[in-house]
């Protein structure tokens, strides 16, 4: 089987039309997808098999008026039926050479301390640093 990296864009975004379920938290809501790849600051990658999107990472690029852009990957995620299959590292080197693309200075993500999967597929993608840990602040904004 052969998977291949689409970027995704307002031309190619019916391929989510044919999405394992497993790939997004939730359904894709049109008009929130028509806003994310109206935006060129956000960024989509795909991976596809038989037709069928089996994978996803996305990610923004922002700016500080001090320092060059750099890019957030905010998210990735593959099907559990293809996992363990270098999908996730993939996109996620997709994204980083993107953002090598457009001169961000950094490329970066975070994930849980006990997700091995996500570390183990991380360390995997070329000329990445080694993990250090933060703190993350987060606020609940829905009721």
């Amino acid at each position: 089987m052969t998977v291949r990296i689409l970027r995704l864009d307002e031309g190619n975004a019916g391929c989510l039309d044919r999405l394992d379920p497993d790939v997004f938290d939730g359904p894709i809501d049109p008009v929130e997808l028509a806003r994310f790849l109206a935006d060129p600051r956000h960024l989509m990658v795909v991976a596809i098999a038989d037709g069928l999107v089996v994978g996803m990472a996305s990610a923004f690029e922002y700016f500080h008026p001090d320092k060059r852009p750099q890019m957030f990957i905010n998210e990735v995620g593959v099907s559990s039926a293809f996992q363990r299959k270098g999908i996730g590292r993939r996109l996620t080197g997709a994204l980083v050479e993107i953002a090598r693309e457009r001169g961000c200075a950094y490329a970066w993500l975070g994930t849980e301390v006990d997700n091995a999967a996500a570390q183990a597929c991380f360390a995997a993608v070329p000329d990445g640093e080694p993990p250090r840990p933060f703190l993350l602040y987060d606020w609940e904004l829905e009721d």
